[in-house]
């Protein structure tokens, strides 16, 4: 039952747009395609008519592109607009706004890994209310009987708290804000708390899974005991092969979800573990040529790039995410209609061995299906010398490292990728606080 005080926050905030189409459930994957469609149409139109009329910096682009609102009858028309790029908004933090800065509730920073300058994600009230309580519930399945530990960082960064948010306020859940190393929310005391309060619902990212997981072991605490419903992990990509480590040693699915400081999260897997459903009650995904900026078709891999359709305060039009990606329309086969998203990589992650370039998820898929490795390594990567992949890593627990296993390691490795590769055991790697380095660039 709707509370009296959602009810009145719903009334007060809540553009008519989003009565008219979620007046009784914000679920997003429960209305017809032609009806969502209908959204995005609608949504797309508003949102870009306020950007003309409220914010300088889209005024500015729109009329340098010859682009009025009324040119924009239909999503198709979504290519008439100009691109928004990391750099624009790196320029002035307060860029995108479509509002007096008074209205402004919430603040994020990007962490970074992208390069140059910090980016910052100002979001209204409305805005972030909106955006959590549109849900995804067949992608989710949690509600108010779950106990959600969160644990990403809280700390600048938007991923520990629109998880916290969107837990609470779109599906009414208990959540624990654990986060992710920080002063008090230590990888042993995070355990400690698990087995004291028994978590239905674990969100962290890959590699903080395995230092809790570390913590567990110390206190001969075993974690597949909790007998989870379900494990979310984000923050940092990993590979199918890392994930199933994850998954064995916490005894629950572990699906993937993806999102950005910039544009929120955009996509969730389902259990069969098939791309990443995409958030359409949230945003709009195209991919482009990189260089052309031309649409591909559905299946070709090029640049992602997002709109956001909840962002009426601080809208967000066609942003160059300068992530690689291809999308796939068909439906699931879990019954979602919602599209799929294959997300490849960056361009400036790849690593190329002998001319041919590798995401480090694939290589990572190749090193993790080994069983003598352990779940921490770094692969090495000289200036100038791409003809050998150099990998450094812990041996599994119980192997015995020798020189004899590192070279044998090597050889399969080699047969994998083509290129020549050097494994050096190594006795231990830094636990990363931030998100996992697992490529060092010397």
């Amino acid at each position: 039952m709707t509370s009296r005080l959602e009810k009145r926050i719903r009334e007060e905030t809540l553009p008519p747009l989003i009565h008219r189409y979620f007046s009784d459930a914000a679920c997003a994957d429960r209305l017809p395609p032609s009806t969502l469609a209908q959204f995005q149409k609608e949504a797309l139109q508003e949102i870009i008519t306020r950007a003309y009329q409220k914010s300088p910096f889209y005024q500015r682009k729109m009329t340098q592109a010859g682009v009025m609102p009324q040119d924009i009858k239909g999503l198709a028309d979504l290519i008439k607009m100009p691109f928004t790029t990391k750099d624009e908004l790196r320029q002035d933090p307060w860029a995108l706004l479509a509002c007096d800065k008074k209205e402004i509730s919430l603040i994020h920073v990007s962490t970074g890994t992208t390069g140059g300058k910090e980016i910052y994600t100002m979001q209204t009230w409305r805005e972030y209310y909106l955006s959590h309580l549109i849900t995804y519930p067949s992608l989710i399945p949690v509600d108010r009987r779950d106990l959600c530990f969160v644990a990403l960082p809280y700390e600048m960064s938007s991923a520990g708290l629109t998880f916290h948010y969107k837990l609470m306020i779109g599906y009414e859940a208990a959540v624990m804000p654990a986060g992710k190393g920080g002063a008090y929310s230590t990888p042993e005391k995070t355990v400690r708390l698990m087995r004291q309060l028994k978590p239905s619902i674990v969100v962290t990212s890959p590699s903080y899974a395995m230092t809790l997981a570390e913590a567990a072991a110390e206190i001969s605490f075993d974690l597949t005991g909790l007998g989870l419903k379900k494990m979310w992990l984000g923050g940092e990509g990993c590979s199918p092969a890392f994930r199933q480590r994850v998954e064995k040693v916490w005894g629950a699915t572990a699906n993937f979800t993806s999102g950005s400081t910039e544009c929120g999260g955009y996509g969730n897997e389902c259990d069969f573990h098939d791309g990443y459903h995409i958030a359409q009650g949230h945003l709009l995904m195209e991919i482009v040529d990189p260089e052309t900026g031309k649409a591909l078709k559905p299946g070709e891999t090029g640049e992602l790039v997002i709109t956001c359709l909840l962002r009426f305060d601080t809208p967000l039009i066609r942003y160059r995410t300068q992530d690689f990606a291809c999308l796939d329309l068909t439906p699931c086969r879990c019954g979602s209609t919602l599209p799929r998203l294959y997300l490849r990589g960056r361009a400036a992650d790849q690593i190329v061995l002998k001319g041919k370039p590798f995401s480090p998820f694939q290589l990572e898929e190749i090193l993790m299906r080994l069983p003598e490795v352990g779940n921490w390594y770094q692969f090495v990567v000289k200036a100038g010398n791409n003809d050998q992949l150099r990998i450094r890593t812990e041996p599994a627990l119980g192997v015995a490292p020798t020189p004899d296993l590192a070279a044998g390691l090597a050889g399969k490795i080699e047969a994998a990728t083509g290129a020549p590769c050097h494994l050096q055991f190594v006795d231990r790697l830094p636990r990363d606080k931030t998100k996992a380095v697992r490529v060092i660039r010397e």
